[in-house]
């Protein structure tokens, strides 16, 4: 074979293995299923990710999470999920979207960051609300999304049982006499926590804003002290946001590299600045501390703790049939 004949073999195998190779990142995109608040907060970190992975785009999809995953089940084609629930997962997990040891792919049980349910009032708190007994006042009116439908909700729910367990010392009948009376004074049940908060502030409808406290920082942020105030409960529930890689949908997308720098970068220091910027509290020291002073203290209770693991949440309250479906029902 003549220098020229191996030559031209050569270019030819060479060309042909990059035809094979997945397209380059210039060609990729990613779509991150998302919880229905936080539409800011992965603005802000794609526009960081896409900065160090020119060409990359990110598309994003907004709801609540148990209508994110059913939607994923059904065919919404989510390369990564940015959930606020793990249960959530777990149900992707189930059906073969995402592995089942997901917890393990990132750190801190692939929690990048967390929050806690907490209150938004009218300027000057003119209904004095300060804690979750106060929620069952029959001149306190709440908002806060479905719990059907919203993992922000179900964090408000737990949040709430978990107040009235140490309140009423585990007396069944009195807690959920409680959250009976809660549900009974919420006057709209939206689908999602974003639709909650334009009920409360531009419908002008209740007294109190329940939703994590990333959402009323950045609420009071927009719309100003002189409109609404955050008041922070003694006591609140750990909410966990965690991520996790549709490895099916990846897979047949040939992101899966791609899909897994994303949820890194939201570890590192600058995805992490982000998220305490859009009020996120951190597990990052470094970034923690430097946002330490905006952060008010306050005792989280973890649902390992409190309702012995999600599990079992899963099974006495969130199933058909459940605690939830008993109390909500009767409203």
């Amino acid at each position: 074979m003549t220098r020229f004949l191996v030559l031209t073999a050569l270019a030819v195998a060479y060309f042909a293995v990059l035809a094979a190779q997945p397209a380059l990142s210039a060609e990729q995109k990613l779509l991150n299923a998302s919880y229905d608040v936080s539409r800011e907060l992965f603005v802000a970190e794609n526009e960081a990710f896409i900065k160090k992975n020119p060409g990359v785009t990110i598309d994003q999809s907004h709801a609540g999470t148990s209508k994110q995953a059913r939607s994923i089940v059904e065919g919404l084609e989510a390369d990564v999920v940015t959930f606020n629930q793990s249960t959530d997962i777990d149900f992707l997990a189930k059906q073969g979207f995402v592995s089942k040891d997901w917890t393990k792919a990132f750190a801190n049980n692939a929690s990048p960051f967390y929050s806690f349910p907490s209150f938004l009032v009218r300027a000057g708190n003119p209904k004095n609300i300060k804690d979750w007994g106060d929620l069952a006042r029959d001149d306190v009116h709440a908002v806060f999304p479905n719990p059907k439908t919203s993992g922000n909700a179900r964090y408000t729910y737990l949040a709430a049982y978990a107040w009235a367990k140490e309140a009423y010392k585990d007396d069944a009948e009195k807690i959920e006499a409680y959250i009976t009376k809660i549900f009974n004074n919420v006057p709209v049940f939206d689908t999602g926590g974003r639709a909650s908060t334009t009920t409360f502030v531009e419908r002008g409808q209740g007294d109190v804003l329940i939703t994590f406290e990333a959402e009323t920082r950045g609420i009071v942020k927009q719309y100003g002290a002189d409109k609404v105030t955050s008041v922070i409960p003694s006591v609140s529930l750990l909410a966990e946001f965690p991520v996790a890689v549709v490895d099916k949908v990846a897979k047949k997308h040939g992101t899966e590299a791609l899909s897994k720098a994303y949820l890194d970068f939201l570890y590192t220091e600058e995805g992490q600045r982000i998220a305490a910027q859009f009020g996120h509290r951190v597990n990052n020291e470094k970034v923690a501390g430097e946002f330490k002073s905006e952060f008010p203290t306050i005792r989280l209770v973890k649902v390992e703790d409190t309702f012995g693991g999600w599990d079992k949440v899963q099974k006495e309250h969130f199933a058909s049939g459940g605690t939830l479906d008993k109390l909500y029902g009767s409203r």
